[in-house]
């Protein structure tokens, strides 16, 4: 806060020191968060990267060889867990899924969800599919196809 002295002349009054606001520091603290903020909020952000399939295009599926079928892993309304229709326990996921990628050459995991299934739940389960290894996890819109 800065104070103003107003002078005297001939003949006047003298006036006593009036206060003035100087708002010169606030605006200048101001602009500083502002400028902090606005490069801070982008690396408050999390990503979580999903390759969804395109609907045009009609292409045909893989089919994968008879001998290895695709590691499908289910989370169910209950909250088990299945990998390739065998229940899992929790303690035992990221270990089971750690042998069977070892023997494939490809860490691809299907990840399948029912519909009772807490949002919460198939991300702890996708955590610990990422612990055992999983490179790339394809959600599945649709089931499974079982081959007759």
């Amino acid at each position: 806060m800065a104070f103003a002295v107003a002078g005297g002349g001939k003949g006047g009054k003298k006036k006593g020191v009036q206060p003035s606001m100087n708002v010169t520091p606030l605006v200048d603290v101001v602009l500083v968060l502002l400028i902090i903020f606005m490069v801070i909020t982008p690396l408050l952000t999390k990503q979580f990267w999903l390759h969804v399939p395109m609907k045009d295009k009609e292409e045909a599926a893989e089919e994968p060889p008879p001998d290895r079928p695709p590691v499908v892993l289910t989370v169910r309304a209950d909250g088990t867990i299945h990998v390739n229709q065998q229940a899992v326990a929790d303690a035992e996921l990221t270990t089971k899924l750690q042998r069977v990628f070892a023997a494939r050459g490809a860490n691809v995991l299907f990840f399948e969800a029912e519909d009772g299934v807490e949002f919460g739940r198939a991300m702890e389960v996708l955590d610990l599919a990422r612990a055992g290894h999983a490179v790339t996890i394809a959600v599945l819109t649709e089931p499974p196809r079982t081959t007759p």
